[in-house]
């Protein structure tokens, strides 16, 4: 059976995004200037031949097979996030956008213009330069001839990792979009009080073209970090009693008082752990900050020691800790056990830092993106027969009211 839906991604690391699409999609490019992640993509989707690595800036739109639906980017984050150097779009890794943007517009040139585009990126890509980057970002959409629509998705919802991320599915205007995937006003689940502050400063001609996409609300998460955890992980070992202490001592009053608490429950609990540079007292001090409430914090790419995630499983008086496993790794991120992961822990851990959590794909294909190009698709038809708690919720909060109940 033929998938109905095509698609090109950009940035496309392990394939990620191609798990979260699955079958219904198929993709007729796949480009990323990384030669381990290139490994990785093409010994889990052989033959892989719509793979092509190599700089984007070296793709040209006559390179691009012809029939797609959409475009999907997952363009380098470092010089839009909180940690990164703040040059915002204009850096030489965040960038690269506008070599995906150069395709963008060549295939509208060739009279091909594709009917959706997706952005992915971290949500500091929203405050950037003061908010310049975000409606600079917008108004390249909007000047193509896109109604745009941002929201933030926190993978929270649907596997036990705290990882918000920004994602912009912007709609051509020669689409038409189903009434039901389309709202008025803010759903404050999908749309925080920095997007709805963001869209209030927008051109008037930005502001025109925005969407907020209406989104079901997913069905709660049915397994927590606990579940995850490999009692015999492969790529890593517990550490010795003299490691654990070390990371207790290197946790302040509030974080030991939260291992005191669990070891209070009697029964067995994981926290997860990272280290982080405080300051206190004017001092520069290294400080191990634990989590207990079901989620590890966000993955990170393991390039240097604070970006890893330890984790440290507690029961009454025994106390254990160790790196997070690649195939924890993974499974934070929704990616199936049967996914072929790199050998060496530092890639591996590095593709699943940076890449997309595939249940979070699902859920925009569902609940967005095939219905935005299925003529006449009805939310009767895609949700009354299932029962799993989708639920479609109206807010009927103007976007000036959602900012006033904040301040």
């Amino acid at each position: 059976m033929t998938a109905p839906y095509k698609y090109y991604e950009f940035f496309a690391g392990g394939g990620m995004a191609r798990l979260g699409l699955g079958a219904q999609w198929t993709c007729l490019l796949a480009n990323d200037f990384s030669l381990k992640k290139a490994e990785s993509y093409r010994r889990n989707f052989p033959p892989a031949d719509e793979f092509v690595e190599g700089d984007i800036f070296d793709l040209q739109a006559s390179d691009l097979p012809a029939g797609a639906d959409m475009a999907w980017a997952s363009f380098p984050c470092q010089d839009l996030s909180l940690a990164g150097n703040g040059q915002g779009l204009s850096g030489a890794r965040s960038g690269s956008f506008w070599g995906f943007w150069r395709l963008v517009q060549g295939l509208a040139k060739e009279d091909r213009p594709l009917p959706l585009v997706v952005l992915e990126n971290v949500v500091g890509t929203i405050t950037a330069n003061q908010g310049q980057d975000f409606a600079v970002l917008l108004k390249t959409l909007v000047d193509a001839n896109y109604r745009v629509g941002p929201m933030v998705i926190d993978a929270q919802h649907f596997i036990p990792q705290s990882r918000p991320r920004l994602f912009v599915v912007a709609a051509h205007n020669s689409i038409e979009l189903p009434t039901a995937i389309v709202q008025k006003h803010p759903d404050p689940r999908w749309h925080p009080v920095n997007i709805v502050r963001a869209q209030s400063m927008l051109p008037k001609e930005v502001k025109a073209r925005w969407i907020w996409w209406n989104m079901p609300y997913p069905a709660p998460r049915s397994f927590n970090l606990l579940d995850i955890i490999e009692e015999e992980p492969t790529g890593v070992q517990w550490h010795s009693a003299k490691e654990t202490n070390r990371l207790l001592e290197l946790m302040s009053p509030v974080n030991l008082e939260k291992v005191k608490k669990a070891q209070q429950k009697g029964e067995r609990v994981v926290g997860a752990i990272y280290r982080r540079i405080r300051t206190s007292g004017g001092q520069k001090q290294q400080r191990a900050e634990i989590r207990i409430d079901d989620l590890s914090g966000c993955l990170r790419t393991g390039s240097g020691g604070s970006s890893k995630q330890f984790i440290m499983v507690i029961e009454g008086d025994r106390i254990r800790s160790r790196l997070l496993s690649p195939r924890e790794a993974a499974r934070l991120m929704g990616v199936n056990d049967s996914y072929v992961l790199p050998e060496k822990y530092s890639d591996a851990y590095h593709l699943m830092g940076d890449g997309l959590a595939v249940p979070v794909v699902s859920w925009l294909s569902e609940t967005i993106l095939t219905p935005a190009l299925t003529p006449g698709w009805s939310v009767d038809e895609a949700y009354r027969p299932k029962s799993n708690g989708l639920q479609l919720r109206i807010l009927d909060k103007k976007p000036s009211e959602v900012i006033n109940s904040i301040r």
